[in-house]
Parts: structure tokens; sequence; C-alpha cells
């Protein structure tokens, strides 16, 4: 299609840090922050969970909850790219497009616990922590932004879905710019739920391991400033190489929440990413995945990473999941991983080496899974050029997205 977007600067915060270097020199070596343990009708359930005492409050009370504060952290790093974008383009041309799934469940179920043990509400709860479009418009409200809103809650794909929002609208002219990305928790309340699902382990997550037992959750915002065009004025110099070029959709529908165990799905978001950005899989030099660590996520990728990237003659592509180091963060995923490439691509040395994030798991490969090649702590590879992020989720929801380092 060639209509790609243009990356102008981007930010991340997790349990790995904020820190861009730190958080390279984390997934390089595989280095996980240290998870918390809830216990779960008697079971003890790890999660990449940030310490709120790093957390600072936002300063307008009323979007003062733990998703807003998460927010407020990553978008510290682009905030001078945003005051830009919205003094270049007005406030009504700057577009916010952000992918979340919970977003204040924690305040609501303390509040009925509230309402249980005394009969009325807390001082100061209102239901509008609950609404899905709560995150933008703390986000709107602080940086004075009064063009169009669209928040995704596709489960895991949530901000990967935002970022083919993103395009789709700058390209209407809806917008001139846009501040695309995805912010989650690990509330109690979410972790009760998957655990209900079964989905959950007790220990960090294993992906792609035969010894696989399920997921862990994890915190996260990430956030970009993208145009449709080259924006000098805005650019930053770390990333005036950086687009998003591949923007790939499929939904197989095929359960509600388990995914198609052939991997038809994923293949086909996979497939239509490549089309997009008129690539070949040969090109591609490494993928991340979407890599949950359940049984069926991770059988199901592994017969579409293979299946795509065998019929090219090019099965031997790095890939690595990086939710053993994260957790898995839900709304934030998509743009979170998105971001870890964006570093792998920026991180070419002197020889053209850029650093791939290393695949954390105990080493004991599933025989019945499809092989694909699983990134070791410290490889790199040669003039890094394409990375692609995958991102699937409950009801079939798949998103595939290719971003470029145009320098190479």
């Amino acid at each position: 299609m060639n209509k790609p977007l243009y990356i102008n600067d981007f930010s991340c915060y997790s349990i790995l840090g904020g820190d861009k270097v730190q958080v390279l020199d984390a997934l390089k070596c595989a280095k996980r922050g240290e998870f918390t343990t809830y216990d779960v009708a008697g079971v003890q359930r790890p999660a990449a969970t940030i310490d709120s005492k790093t957390l600072a409050p936002v300063n307008e009370k009323k979007f003062d909850n733990r998703v807003n504060r998460l927010s407020q952290a990553a978008l510290k790093g682009i905030e001078k790219t945003i005051c830009k974008a919205v003094e270049k383009f007005g406030a009504s041309r700057v577009g916010l497009f952000i992918g979340s799934c919970d977003n204040g469940s924690e305040a609501s179920v303390a509040a009925l616990r509230c309402f249980k043990e005394t009969g009325k509400f807390p001082d100061g709860y209102v239901l509008d922590y609950q609404c899905a479009e709560f995150p933008a418009l703390f986000i709107a409200e602080r940086f004075g932004i009064k063009g169009m809103i669209s928040v995704h809650s596709t489960a895991c794909a949530s901000s990967a879905s935002a970022f083919v929002s993103a395009r789709n609208n700058l390209y209407a002219g809806n917008c001139d710019v846009a501040i695309v990305g995805g912010v989650d928790i690990a509330s109690l309340s979410v972790i009760l739920g998957f655990a209900s699902l079964e989905a959950m382990s007790d220990k960090p997550t294993n992906p792609f391991s035969a010894n696989r037992s399920g997921l862990t959750l994890g915190d996260a915002a990430a956030f970009f400033v993208v145009t449709h065009e080259p924006c000098a004025e805005l650019c930053t110099k770390e990333c005036e190489s950086l687009k998003v070029v591949g923007f790939g959709e499929s939904a197989d529908a095929d359960h509600i929440t388990a995914p198609r165990a052939d991997g038809e799905g994923a293949y086909q978001a996979m497939k239509a990413a490549l089309d997009d950005a008129g690539l070949d899989a040969s090109q591609i030099g490494y993928v991340n995945l979407h890599g949950t660590g359940t049984e069926l996520n991770d059988a199901m990728e592994s017969r579409a990473v293979n299946r795509l990237f065998g019929e090219a003659n090019h099965a031997d592509v790095p890939v690595s999941s990086t939710k053993a180091l994260t957790g898995h963060t839900l709304g934030a995923a998509g743009a979170l991983e998105l971001a870890f490439c964006c570093l792998s691509l920026l991180s070419c040395d002197s020889k053209n080496n850029n650093t791939l994030p290393a695949h954390l798991f105990d080493g004991v490969i599933d025989p019945n899974l499809p092989p694909v090649h699983l990134v070791q702590r410290g490889e790199c590879a040669k003039n890094l050029k394409y990375c692609m992020s995958n991102s699937f989720a409950f009801g079939g929801c798949n998103v595939s997205l290719i971003v470029e380092n145009g320098f190479v």
C-alpha cells in the first residue's frame, strides 16, 4: 500500500525501566526485573508489576489512578515532542489513538468493597475510572489536545490495532499528527480473571518451552509520535530513520479466548503485513513473537512463523518473546514490543551489528513445535533493516506490524 507512518519520537516504561539504554541492555542480556507475587485462591501467582513508589501522582486529581500514573511516566520521555506537535499543527489537528484493557478496575473493586462494608462509595469515586476512554482523556487534558480520540480495547492486540487506526486517519486527513500507543496494568481483577481461565502460570512465564505452563501479566505503557510524511521540525535525530511500513490484520474468530490451533489467523496477519509493505519474508531480520507461554498460543504461533518463513526458504529468521522479561502487558503489548523492535534497529554498532532481544526460557525445546530460531543472549543481526512485531488477541483479533530502519 506504501502508506508508512513516520516515527518522530517514542518512549516506553515497564518493569525493565524507562531509560532506553537500560531497556536495550536488559533485552540483550535477558535480564528480568523483580516480579511481585500475588496470592490467588491460595496459589502464588507472579506478575511484572512496577513498584507504585516509583510512579508519581498525577496533578489533575480526577485523573490520578495507577493507569494514568504509568502513562505519565512513559509520556515524560516524549512530552517535548508532543508539545511541539500541538504548537505546529494546532490542538485540534493532533489525534490520540490508544490501546488499553483495564482502565480502572482496581479503583472500582476497592469502591465496591467500601460499599459492601459501609453502604456507600468512597468520597471522590466516579465510574469514569472504568470508562474505556479514561486513559486517552487524561493524555488529551495533559497536553491540551482537542483532536480526534480513538480508543481500542481489542484485548492483547489493543495498541497494535491503534497503529492501524492511526494510519487510516492520518491518510484520510482527519489529523496531521498522532500520539499512538497503549497502557495497561496487571491489576488484581485481571490476575483473577486469567487465573480463572487457567491461563496463568504459578511461576514466571516460560514461552516456547516444553515445560511452559501459562502467562505472566505485567504493567507497561509505550507511546509514539507519528506522521504520514517526514516532519523535520518534530523528528528527533534518534528516530529520523524509523517508520512503520507494514500493517497486517486478520480476524479468525475461532474461539472467544483460544487462538485458532493451526495458526491460520496469525499467518494471515503476518502475510498481510508483508504484502502491505511490499516485502518478501526473507527481508525480515527479526520477529518479536506474541509468545505468551500458554500451550495453545506458542503452538499455533510456531506453526504460523515456520510456515511463513519456511515458504521463503528463510526459516532461520531470529525470533523471541520478550514477555518472559516484561510479563504480558495486554493492551500495551503491541506498542511496547514495537518499541523494542525500534531499539534493536537503532542499536547498530561500528561493525553494523544490531542487538536482538534475547529469548528467556528454560532451554527445554518442545519437540512437538515446528522449529523456530530463538534468539540467544548477546546474539546480533547484521545490517538489521526490518523487524516484525506480532500481537494476537482473544476472539482471533490478530495484528502484525513491520518497522523499518531507512538508513540500512
